[in-house]
């Protein structure tokens, strides 16, 4: 019976690393959806450089944990590992035997990655016989050599020769994998010479991963297929699952940085760790601490605050800043065309109106009364460029990022700027106070929170990836707010 989370039993020794082993198996069978258990056959001394040690407990113990589990729990899939010796593989072929699992892969693991050998040679033989008891045998090309008793495969046919024979001479199928051929491809393939499957051999082909990290792949891979086979019922199926799993896996490895030397595959790579509310708007407001110490030092700032700024500087600013608004106000409708909820849509579309009617107060209070040079300037060129270039990358989450230190920056600077007038009395002929009333607006504030929690939204619901763009685009963003406060003076 096919379930949707099936209980897999991992037979097998232990990596302290984490890499192999029953680590690996249990990682392997949760990264497929599968609820997995372990009986320890073996204890290593081993991390990523290697095996030190083997310690093997008492057969007699092995037997005792997997009564206990079978006697208790229905186990829809079984996986075998490292067995160590004969005895142990006797125990549990005399459990397969009494238990009859549904599904039974088997890994023979007797040579690992690294060329350690992990089965004493007198326990071939007993190995050998516990074969016919399997669905699936998962060998490695060493492996697969010393089990039909010939030199390892240098070539891909040869290889997929042996597995016929071994498939033939067991009745089990037999997965035979490319990792250890030669060259960039890496091929993988089931072979049953008993008609089981829909051809008797069914390839999948693949690309070799470059990277160093392989520690554990044969277990991962044996105890997903495992997994997989016991929710679809189907060898090949299984496989087409598992092997585009285990690529990401090994392209994904060098994010662990675990250990020296053969480090271990990323289990969970295609599992987001999605943040915790607040948490990547806390990201983003850490991003823009440099943009606003290097804001809060420019002359421009500082004479505002003041009230000493040059009147042509701030009204080349305002002429700026009309000319920003004007293109602002495009990229924020753009973001309630994409925004995935009506509020979203709504405070987006708010934003965009808001945007035009400042844009108009602007011309009707400063501009429209002044000579002002209104020319579009280089730095409100880039920064819409880089605001329409956002837009247009058809990403919510990467546009939402980008038009948000314009509600941020400008909202930390303008309530700051205020504080400093307040404290100095709100002097009655400060020229910009009403500019600095009008930033330290609680509506604005308000508008300004609702934006990070809009983007903090969006953030969470991005993959790893678009956060990255998320984070790439806000700090531009934040670069461009610098040098929009700086442009009246290189103007001037």
């Amino acid at each position: 019976m096919l379930r949707d989370v099936p209980r897999v039993l991992s037979i097998a020794g232990s990596d302290p690393s984490g890499g192999a082993g029953v680590q690996a198996d249990l990682k392997s069978i949760a990264a497929l959806g599968g609820y997995g258990m372990a009986a320890i056959t073996a204890l290593t001394v081993q991390n990523t450089q290697g095996v030190q040690a083997v310690h093997v407990p008492p057969a007699s113990f092995l037997g005792q944990q997997l009564d206990a589990i079978s006697d208790d729990i229905t186990i829809d899939a079984v996986k075998i590992g490292m067995l160590g010796d004969a005895a142990v593989i006797g125990v549990v072929r005399d459990w397969l035997e009494k238990v009859r699992p549904a599904v039974v892969v088997l890994d023979p693991v007797m040579v690992a990655t690294s060329g350690d050998r992990l089965l004493q040679e007198s326990a071939e033989a007993a190995l050998r016989e516990l074969l016919p008891l399997a669905d699936l045998i998962t060998p490695n090309l060493a492996e697969l050599a010393i089990l039909v008793g010939e030199p390892q495969a240098r070539e891909w046919h040869d290889a997929l020769g042996q597995g016929q024979r071994l498939s033939a001479a067991t009745g089990a199928t037999v997965l035979v994998k490319g990792g250890h051929l030669d060259g960039g491809a890496c091929p993988d393939a089931l072979v049953n010479a008993a008609g089981l499957l829909a051809q008797e051999v069914v390839e999948v082909s693949g690309d070799r991963i470059p990277t160093r990290n392989s520690h554990g792949t044969g277990c991962s891979l044996s105890s997903a297929m495992a997994t997989a086979q016991a929710r679809l019922g189907d060898w090949e199926a299984a496989l087409r699952q598992v092997k585009p799993w285990l690529v990401g896996a090994l392209q994904a490895s060098d994010q662990l940085e675990v250990g020296e030397g053969n480090g271990p595959i990323n289990h969970f790579h295609h599992m987001q760790q999605v943040p915790a509310a607040g948490e990547f708007a806390e990201t983003l407001r850490r991003a823009s601490e440099p943009d606003l110490a290097a804001i809060y030092g420019l002359d421009f700032i500082r004479d505002l605050a003041a009230g000493t700024l040059a009147e042509e500087q701030f009204a080349y600013y305002l002429a700026q800043d009309a000319i920003y608004l004007n293109g602002y106000s495009r990229v924020l409708a753009r973001a309630s065309a994409l925004a995935p909820t009506e509020a979203a849509q709504l405070f987006w579309a708010k934003s965009a109106q808001q945007c035009l009617e400042v844009e108009s107060e602007l011309h009707r209070t400063w501009l429209s009364t002044r000579t002002v040079d209104s020319v579009l300037g280089p730095v409100t060129k880039s920064y819409v460029d880089h605001l329409l270039a956002a837009s247009a990358s058809g990403s919510y989450a990467v546009l939402v990022a980008a038009v948000l230190p314009c509600f941020w920056l400008y909202a930390e600077v303008g309530q700051t700027l205020h504080a400093e007038f307040l404290a100095a009395g709100a002097p009655a002929a400060h020229p910009y106070a009403d500019w600095l009333r009008a930033y330290a607006d609680e509506d604005f504030a308000q508008a300004t929170r609702d934006a990070i929690a809009l983007a903090d939204d969006a953030g969470r619901s991005a993959s790893a990836d678009e956060r990255a763009a998320m984070l790439v685009a806000f700090r531009q963003s934040c670069r461009f707010e610098v040098e929009f406060f700086d442009a009246p003076r290189i103007h001037s």
